[in-house]
């Protein structure tokens, strides 16, 4: 159990298990503050913190290694345990002093039915080579997703799986595969560097925490090109956002040759949101689903992107949906209200033509 020199951190701390806080947020001269079900309220009960408050706290949870790199850097992204809870901390220095913010993880790694996910899902994890994408804004349970499709294979798979982190969130026991977890700036230098080595250490399966730059993003495009099944995150919106950004990362006379490489190996794309729930407080996910069919793979090759929705609205049987149709589900199910299916969707004018189809 992690030791603390100030009782009313570790009370705030205890607080947030048993809240179901998403996110404690800690910075000098200020309460701390907790993200519950996607609210964050200041939480006076346990006084102010001071500079002093965080730095001692910094100093108490990081090792020598991480401590030396935050205080040159001004910013640390780490994992840690307190008790049984394990949690994704980021510190940094800002105007007023020290910061931190926490993610906690929970300690079961829930199935894709438990997450309420589509069954396609199941689908991927079956498939030996390609590139899936997870996709969606920070806190929306993109790591949530991939560790259920990395459970899934786990659970039903004899493979070699390697995940690529940073930091290591959920944890992983070998079941029917062989799983090693590595993390950045611990285990191995970088995404890319990671991704590289990852190749002569004959895996089967490749899940890489974040893809968010060219090197990593090429790195992984080559990993899935050469026969292995790869998973990985983008900061993008909707689908056709996430086609867009990955070509756009390269200069424009690689742009041709990287269409065509994603048009070969992309399997397709998972774009998520948390949504606040009606009546009882706290947060379902609405999806959209993108598959690469034969229609959408030319798509990518010729540019048009644009004609993706449309494969996309019609391609249900394929089991792909979009964002509007599937925040229109979850309203008819009375799960969410009309409202707060308008505020998420991503085509208003779509939201609106679908909500009246079949009133």
């Amino acid at each position: 159990m992690q030791q603390f020199s100030n009782s009313a951190l570790e009370a705030l701390i205890q607080q947030a298990i048993s809240d179901g806080a998403s996110d404690i947020h800690l910075s000098s001269g200020t309460y701390g503050a907790l993200r519950v079900h996607g609210e964050l309220n200041y939480i006076e009960a346990h006084g102010i913190f001071t500079k002093e408050d965080l730095e001692a706290f910094i100093k108490n949870i990081l090792n020598e290694s991480q401590l030396e790199r935050f205080t040159r850097t001004g910013d640390l992204d780490f994992a840690y345990t307190y008790d049984t809870q394990r949690f994704r901390g980021s510190a940094y220095r800002e105007m007023r002093g020290v910061s931190l913010t926490f993610r906690l993880v929970p300690s079961v790694i829930r199935s894709i039915d438990e997450l309420g996910l589509p069954a396609i899902l199941k689908t991927m994890s079956q498939k030996h080579r390609g590139l899936f994408l997870a996709t969606g804004p920070t806190g929306h349970g993109k790591s949530s997703t991939l560790a259920a499709i990395i459970g899934e294979i786990n659970h039903n798979r004899k493979a070699h799986i390697v995940t690529i982190e940073d930091p290591i969130e959920y944890i992983h026991t070998p079941a029917m595969s062989v799983i090693h977890q590595r993390e950045i700036g611990h285990d191995t230098e970088n995404f890319a560097s990671g991704i590289r080595h990852v190749l002569r250490q004959d895996p089967d399966v490749i899940m890489i925490g974040e893809m968010r730059d060219l090197e990593t993003i090429s790195a992984a495009i080559t990993a899935a090109e050469t026969g292995h099944l790869v998973f990985g995150t983008l900061h993008t919106q909707d689908a056709s956002q996430s086609i867009e950004r990955i070509v756009d990362v390269f200069p424009p006379h690689q742009q041709n040759q990287i269409r065509l490489q994603l048009a070969y190996t992309l399997l397709g794309i998972c774009s998520q949101q948390l949504i606040p729930t009606q009546g009882v407080k706290g947060r379902v996910c609405a999806t959209e689903i993108l598959i690469t069919t034969p229609a959408i793979r030319a798509s990518i090759r010729e540019g048009k992107t644009s004609s993706i929705r449309n494969a996309m609205l019609t391609g249900m049987s394929f089991g792909m949906h979009t964002m509007e149709q599937d925040l229109v589900r979850l309203f008819r199910e009375g799960r969410i209200s009309k409202s707060t299916a308008k505020d998420f969707a991503y085509d208003q004018a779509e939201i609106e033509r679908v909500m009246s189809t079949n009133m």
